[in-house]
Formats: structure tokens, sequence, C-alpha cells
């Protein structure tokens, strides 16, 4: 009684009307959608030549580092990884094209934690996220769900690369695409039914049934199921400071600055509206402490050996099972604690199991489109555009540019300038000037 006395003082779980085994199951469904991080990250960044072991126990130090911070000090319901996106430009651009080591990648991702830092204790992330209009916040939480249900279709090959056209549908008779399916509709009856924690379930049924058709299989002993997390010796700690101040260190470093800010200001905006956590004003309380507990991560990870934490989309299937608080995001990183020794077990969850729960956190991401005035066209476009690029471009912040840059200039052309504050004014220049950037380099 005493405990549950503290959660709720600590979290004040009853004032956002959710409870501990709410908040529990929430926490771990967010992890489940995100927890093929896990496995990605350290597959795309041991390209690089980084060691791969270190970088799996790596990628979890720095989620739980991050996710504590959410939890215990913005208390929000927002969970933190290294991202994906800016892991692949740390390997195959920075890297890879460029010809950097991977200590110079880590060293720029460290620059722009510190920046982050800064930005966020001066405010200036807050006036960001505060200057985005109504209509936008809802256009971007409805992109987010077309994105994410995108990325679902995709990693499951249910569309695939098309032969003359960009994309088809794939070959649905096979057991892969019966594992996802099943799961989808397993998640969308519950779901129907207001069954708490139905993704999760979901996630479970169609990895018992991939279990059955083969599509996946359990780990062969137990010293394949536990195992101590492998060292991170060989990446922490690596930063390289030799070309700190070189044109290209700066490049780097901006472009992780970038897509990071505005993939995070995104991200929030969109489940937050979800959530339903922003106040009459559409903003987002304490949205700066949500905005460090971002900063404070990248900074970590970096020093620990991991490209760019960021929050993480996938935070909407825990919103959508009623996580409120930041104690979801507690147990999203306890679950990270436990996951350092029980890696084989999460190899089994198949990717068709995790991509039904996209799919359906996309639908859950769609409500806030009746917001949008669609007869004002200088609130319906910007908000088209948003919307639409987002998966179109395979990038939040590419929708966010968009959407702002349409907005600033027909409410500037239509003589709705009074609806436009001065850092609107800021971002669609710079977002403008981005996209301008190639005529004079």
């Amino acid at each position: 009684m005493e405990s549950n006395s503290f959660l709720e003082k600590k979290f004040k779980l009853s004032e956002r009307g959710t409870n501990v085994k709410t908040e529990l199951m929430a926490g771990l469904t967010t992890f489940m959608t995100m927890s093929y991080i896990l496995i990605v990250n350290p597959d795309i960044l041991s390209q690089t030549g980084m060691d791969k072991g270190a970088l799996f126990t790596t990628t979890i130090l720095a989620s739980i580092i991050a996710n504590l911070i959410m939890a215990l000090y913005a208390n929000l319901p927002f969970a933190l990884a290294p991202g994906m996106g800016l892991n692949a430009f740390f390997t195959f651009t920075v890297c890879m094209q460029m010809g950097e080591t991977w200590q110079f990648a880590l060293t720029a991702v460290f620059l722009e934690g510190i920046i982050f830092i800064l930005l966020s204790m001066f405010k200036i992330r807050e006036e960001i996220f505060n200057a985005i209009p109504m209509s936008l916040k809802n256009a971007v939480s409805v992109g987010i769900g077309l994105f994410i249900a995108f990325i679902g279709f995709t990693g499951a090959n249910i569309i695939t690369p098309g032969d003359g056209v960009i994309l088809s549908l794939g070959n649905l008779l096979t057991p892969n695409a019966l594992v996802l399916f099943v799961g989808l509709f397993l998640m969308a009856f519950l779901s129907a039914k207001n069954v708490k924690g139905a993704l999760l379930y979901g996630i479970v049924g169609s990895t018992i049934l991939a279990l059955i058709l083969g599509v996946t299989k359990l780990p062969q002993s137990s010293q394949a199921i536990f195992s101590l997390p492998p060292s991170i010796k060989p990446i922490a700690f690596q930063l390289e400071f030799g070309e700190i101040f070189t044109f290209k260190m700066f490049s780097v470093m901006f472009t992780f600055l970038f897509v990071d800010l505005f993939d995070t200001v995104g991200t929030l905006t969109g489940v937050a509206t979800k959530a339903d956590l922003l106040d009459e004003n559409g903003e987002l309380p304490d949205v700066g402490k949500a905005l460090m507990a971002d900063a404070v991560g990248t900074t970590f990870g970096a020093l620990l050996g991991t490209s760019t934490v960021t929050t993480f989309v996938e935070s909407a299937s825990g919103v959508a099972d009623g996580g409120r608080t930041g104690f979801t995001t507690l147990s999203t990183a306890g679950c990270f604690f436990i996951s350092l020794f029980f890696f084989p077990l999460f190899s089994i969850v198949p990717t068709e199991a995790t991509s039904a729960a996209l799919i359906i956190v996309g639908l859950f991401m769609m409500s806030p489109i009746k917001n949008i005035d669609f007869d004002d066209f200088t609130e319906a476009v910007p908000a088209f555009l948003a919307i639409t690029m987002m998966p179109f471009a395979y990038s939040i912040a590419e929708g966010i540019a968009f959407g702002m840059m349409s907005y600033v200039l027909l409410k500037f052309t239509t003589g709705k300038r009074k609806d436009i504050s001065v850092l609107m004014y800021v971002l669609a220049i710079i977002f403008l000037l981005r996209i301008l950037a190639p005529l004079f380099s």
C-alpha cells in the first residue's frame, strides 16, 4: 500500500487517469514494439568496425539512462533508444561514404548532445515545440501514424519494391504473411474489446504462431537463453577530438543535430497529442524536461559508444495501451535492463509480430485528423503536405519541413500573417536554405 502511495505521489497516476497495472503493461508494450532496436542497431553500427557484442550492451545502457531521466525527471510516457535513420547516417554516410572513423562519428554525436543540452537549458527547443500551430501538431500525429504503418508493411514484406513501379504488393501466401495478419487481427479484435495490453498479447500470440509455423525458433539450450552482457570496453570512451574544429566535423554534427531535433519534436508532438497530454494552448507541459532526457541520453550514448539517442515513435503503442506517466517509461527501462541478460530470447520475436503492432499503432495515430480544418486551405494544405511527406520521404523531419514552409507561405500570402509566430518564420527560412544549399556548394 505504501509503495502504491509513493508511486501515486511521484507519477500522479490518478490525476492522469491511470494505474500501476496499466502503466506496467504500457511500458512492456512500448518495449516490445521497439525491442527490434536491440538487434538492428548493433547490426548497422557494427558495419563500421565496431564490436557487435559491445554495441548490444551499449544500446541497452544508453536506452536505460535516457528512459530513467524521462521517467523520473519529466514524468512522461515517451521511450528513448538509439534512433533508426540516425544510425544509418552514422554508418553509411559518415563512415562509409565520407571515409571517417567511427570514433570521429561518435565525437560528432557527443558534440550534438552537448549543444542539445545547452539549447534545452535555454528553452530554445521548447520554444520550437510550442511555435508549431495546432493544425500541424495534429498533422504530425497523423503523418507519424502513416509513417510507422508503412514501416510495418514494408518490414514484413507485405509492401515490396515493384518491378517497374516504386512499390507493389508482396507475396501474401507465405507463413510470414500469415503471422502478420493473424497478429493484426488479434490486436484489432482485442482493441475492439477494450482489452488493456492488446498489442502485447497480439505480439505474444503471433510469436507463438511463428514458432508453430517455423518462422522463428526457440534457442537450443539454456545457455542460449541466459548470458552475461558483453563488455563495452572495445567502443566506450573512444572520442576523437583532433578534428573538432574542422568544417566536416561541423557539417556532420549539424546534420545529427538537425535530424534529431525535428524528429524528436515531431515524435513528441504526435504522441503527446494522441495521449491527450497537451494543455489548452496545444502545448506539452514540461516539454523542456522531455527534450533534456533526449539530449542527455545522446551525450551519454556517445560516450558509451552508440549513435544518437532519440524519442521513439513506438512510444505510441504504450500510449495506446493506456500509458500516461513516467511510470510507463520506467517500466520500459526495466525491460531494457532485463534484456541485458536475455538477449537470445528477443531474437525469437519475428519482424512480422512487431510489424503488426506498428500497423495498429498507425491506426491509433490517425484520430487527430478529425481536428484539422480542411475547409481552410491555409491550414489544410500544410497539414496535408506534413502528413504525406513523412511516409513518402521516409522522414518525420521532412514532413515537418514541408508543413512549416507551406504554412508560412500560405498564411503570409493570404493576409493571415498574425497566425505566424516569429519562430515559424525563422524555421521556415532555415528549412528553405537547407533545400537550396546544394545550389551554392
